[in-house]
């Protein structure tokens, strides 16, 4: 693409995301294409580019541009050469698998279970079957725009704990614990927290609801009845297919978005299909405002 040439965009939905077309590595290197991604995250909450050929270097880079990539949590799950990537893949090497094989394959917005999440992820596509192992994405502040108003009423002001004990991973360690021992142990490792469950958006100045039932322990003031009829709405809104966004992967495409305000889920990979993803968590490098 020479330099005098547009950047294509288009909107992927009316309620999340667009696509840039036709943009190379070093296309994105030139400062008003760079901010033309940045923006797109910033007011459409997801930004796809498309077949964008990068190695590993080159993705750490780019995460370094929008902020401070973070190295990931499991080191057994890093890339060998850059800590900061995570391997997405259910391939094997040696009989031994490269990476995590599932993960993320339920509804929630990224890590609200730490106290300070990094607010970007960016995912590159490696090797990834056209038929299976897609990203759904649901927009937060359209979640909260949908909310009967007597559940914006109910909720205002009120603040939710978030726990990761619905979802950890049992280890050989855990063997012989019983569920609620295990649940136990977990809460103790990573203590709940708490985030308000209303926010607002600084880019986009809209309202969004930060949780999903998955990552929740509970609406702190509900009772047990309300906090599952609260779960059951938020189920259903963020899952609305008229509202949700399927990413169908094609080779080498750059996904990047809002961690606080974008819901998604990967689907299942078919049996047969091999499919590996690099996923970097980015950190702001400074408060950014609207």
């Amino acid at each position: 693409m020479s330099t005098t040439t547009p950047v294509q965009v288009e909107q992927l939905t009316p309620f999340i995301g667009s696509v840039m077309l036709g943009v190379t590595y070093d296309d994105l290197k030139r400062d008003e294409v760079w901010q033309t991604l940045v923006d797109i995250v910033h007011q459409r909450e997801l930004v796809v580019v498309r077949g964008l050929r990068i190695t590993p270097e080159q993705q750490v880079e780019l995460a370094g541009r929008l902020g401070t990539p973070k190295p990931f949590l499991m080191a057994k799950y890093r890339h060998p050469e850059f800590p900061e990537i995570m391997i997405s893949s259910n391939a094997t090497r040696a009989k031994k698998p490269i990476g995590v094989a599932r993960v993320g394959n339920f509804w929630h917005q990224d890590s609200t279970y730490q106290q300070n999440p990094a607010p970007y992820t960016m995912l590159h596509g490696v090797q990834v079957p056209s038929t299976s192992g897609h990203t759904l994405y649901a927009n937060a502040c359209d979640v909260y725009d949908r909310l009967p108003e007597e559940w914006k009423q109910r909720i205002a002001d009120r603040t939710a704990l978030h726990t990761v004990n619905k979802r950890q991973r049992i280890g050989s360690e855990h063997v012989g614990l019983s569920i609620a021992e295990f649940r136990a142990l977990v809460d103790q490792e990573y203590p709940k927290v708490e985030h308000p469950l209303v926010k607002r958006d600084p880019a986009s100045g809209r309202q969004y609801l930060y949780g999903a039932p998955e990552y929740m322990d509970s609406v702190v003031g509900f009772d047990a009845n309300e906090n599952a009829e609260f779960f059951a709405l938020l189920d259903s809104l963020i899952q609305d297919p008229e509202r949700v966004y399927t990413h169908r992967w094609t080779t080498d495409d750059l996904v990047v978005w809002k961690t606080e305000t974008t819901y998604h889920a990967a689907t299942a990979v078919a049996p047969d299909a091999v499919r590996t993803v690099h996923r970097v968590s980015i950190d702001a490098a400074e408060p950014w405002e609207a």
